[in-house]
């Protein structure tokens, strides 16, 4: 009895130990994770475990997002899970995104990862138009997304109809212009081509470069009104806050740049803005919902202290980060630059043995010329050694002949014909003797020279044969040793792999390692300035080359504003300068 309590008892408390879980599921921008999650966990344990897992540490520019009754939240670090707006049935999905933007995306983003994950998030953005992009910078960063995927472009793979599947342009863009999508895959492909030996991190690294300077990029969008009721637009991004018309998301009627903001709060739906400058009047508006003033705070401070951070001396985990990721560049750059090597002396290998096997089979072809030519010299010579034979018996015949002739004339000449007309008869006997006698001895005559000219025919034949020989003896001598006399870099036994097994390369980076690396990221600076110029002219090019094929009917209401500032010379870098230039005057919105 006291056996079975106990073992009840050591089953409760077992029972209690087991934490209660739930399923949480992460979607992030390329992949979905599913996590068994305690009911204690707070957002920042369930964020850290996503962290570790994709091996991300710059995590200060991520956050885990879910929707709660068509507006956007974030998860709360230092609140549980569950206690938040969450949909009760599992598994829960939040989606893992990156919350802030940096200002320099080559300084700021130091992992592979990072970038990478900015990458797909901003390019989705681009072709979901929930980033403006004009037509032409929207054919450059097609063709960097399709130099990240398909690496260096080759001609016999990457053929006619390969984008064929491949989203790569907003829809806007391709509704705008009167060309084909052979046209368009034709221009991305004439850039694609450009960027030949670009690691798929640098490529992505130049999409972003490119994506940062377009006016919505990194921009959270807000409906808002001011105390007089008129609908605005509060846009939070890296550089403050702005506040544009709701027609024209592009350029903002006025920014505050975070080092000019003194406090920001807000009440209820009430939300302060008060500069710096306290001859400036504070800014006040309304938002539709108390919820989403706390996301406007949420990212005020977040985008505030990344901007101070931004401008204070890196930390000591930053400086690593940075010192790592520098010394891993010049890994991968000494590691491509010996697959290089490599590559070019397996090309030079692969050139010097289809030389040879050329050679080769040059004089295997010229051995078999020759060995053809040999058989029908020793035919020719057998034929006219026959024939100066049957020349030679006929010579022969054609003799006998003759004395048999002459030995009968002897006889008729011997017998004495006495009548007339026996003597008439035997006269002309003899004169057809004689006359058949001459024609046998010239036969025999002209036999005798073909005899002789059979014969020298048959002596050139075999001094031919001869020769024939010779020269088949000095190819075949030739090909035997061409390979080792022709000067050339002795060759692996086994030709066709060539695998070329290199000793296992350590790097030491001493100090002029890291000084050589140095100029040599100087010398990029200024290749990257002038390639910046030539990638501007480039630009222009294809901007005026689209231009006529142009429908101006079914340009939006962004296209129109783009191309004045445009034409006005604005940017998102110069208008948030405007407000310091135009001095200090009350706020009237």
């Amino acid at each position: 009895m006291a056996g079975a309590i106990a073992s009840r008892m050591s089953f409760s408390s077992l029972k209690r130990k087991q934490p209660k879980t739930f399923t949480v599921r992460i979607m992030t921008m390329d992949a979905e994770m599913e996590f068994s999650c305690e009911v204690k966990w707070k957002g920042k344990d369930l964020f850290d475990l996503v962290c570790r897992t994709l091996g991300l540490r710059e995590t200060w520019f991520f956050g885990l997002q879910y929707t709660i009754k068509d507006t956007v939240a974030w998860l709360k670090m230092d609140k549980k899970v569950l206690d938040h707006d969450v949909p009760t049935e599992e598994p829960v999905t939040f989606h893992f995104l990156a919350k802030f933007y940096p200002e320099n995306a080559e300084e700021e983003l130091v992992q592979e990862i990072t970038q990478h994950l900015f990458f797909l998030q901003v390019k989705k953005q681009i072709l979901d138009e929930k980033i403006y992009c004009p037509p032409e910078a929207s054919v450059l960063l097609a063709s960097y997304a399709v130099q990240a995927k398909y690496g260096d472009y080759d001609p016999t793979v990457h053929q006619r109809g390969f984008l064929a599947q491949e989203e790569l342009l907003p829809k806007r863009v391709i509704n705008l212009y009167q060309m084909t999508p052979e046209m368009w895959e034709e221009r991305i492909t004439a850039w694609y081509a450009e960027h030949r030996g670009r690691a798929r991190d640098e490529a992505e690294m130049e999409y972003l470069k490119i994506a940062q300077d377009l006016e919505m990029y990194g921009v959270n969008y807000f409906a808002i009104r001011n105390k007089k009721g008129t609908e605005l637009l509060l846009g939070v991004d890296a550089l403050g806050l702005h506040i544009y018309d709701p027609e024209n998301r592009l350029t903002p009627k006025i920014s505050f740049p975070w080092n000019e903001i003194r406090n920001i709060s807000y009440s209820d739906k009430e939300f302060t803005i008060k500069p710096l400058d306290k001859k400036i009047d504070v800014f006040k508006f309304n938002s539709s919902k108390l919820r989403v003033n706390k996301l406007i705070l949420q990212l005020c401070i977040g985008n505030h202290d990344l901007f101070m951070r931004r401008r204070k001396a890196d930390s000591l985990e930053v400086q690593q980060m940075k010192a790592q990721a520098r010394e891993e560049k010049a890994r991968k750059q000494m590691e491509r630059q010996r697959l290089a090597r490599e590559k070019q002396m397996r090309e030079e290998a692969e050139r010097t043995r289809d030389e040879l096997e050329r050679r080769l089979l040059q004089l295997k072809e010229e051995a078999t010329m020759a060995n053809e030519a040999l058989m029908r010299s020793e035919e020719t010579a057998d034929l006219l050694a026959e024939k100066a034979q049957i020349t030679e018996e006929e010579a022969k015949l054609l003799a006998q002949k003759a004395a048999e002739a002459e030995q009968e004339m002897q006889r008729i000449k011997a017998t004495a014909i006495r009548t007339e007309e026996e003597k008439r008869l035997m006269e002309q006997k003899v004169v057809e003797a004689e006359m058949l006698a001459l024609k046998m001895a010239e036969e025999s005559e002209r036999r005798a020279k073909e005899a002789d000219q059979l014969k020298q025919d048959l002596q050139e034949a075999r001094e031919s044969e001869r020769r024939a020989k010779q020269k088949l003896l000095e190819i075949t001598s030739k090909s035997s040793y061409t390979p080792m006399n022709s000067g050339m870099t002795a060759l692996p036994a086994d030709l066709p792999s060539f695998n070329l097994i290199s000793e296992s390369l350590s790097f030491d980076f001493k100090d002029t390692d890291m000084k050589r690396l140095s100029m040599e990221i100087e010398k990029e600076k200024v290749e990257y300035m002038e390639k910046s110029k030539h990638l501007q002219e480039q630009l222009n090019e294809l901007k005026t080359e689209i231009e006529a094929l142009k429908l101006k009917e079914r340009e939006t209401a962004l296209d129109i504003l783009h191309n004045e500032n445009a034409d006005r010379g604005n940017s998102k870098h110069n208008t948030i300068k405007k407000p310091q230039a135009q001095g200090r005057r009350p706020i009237c919105i």
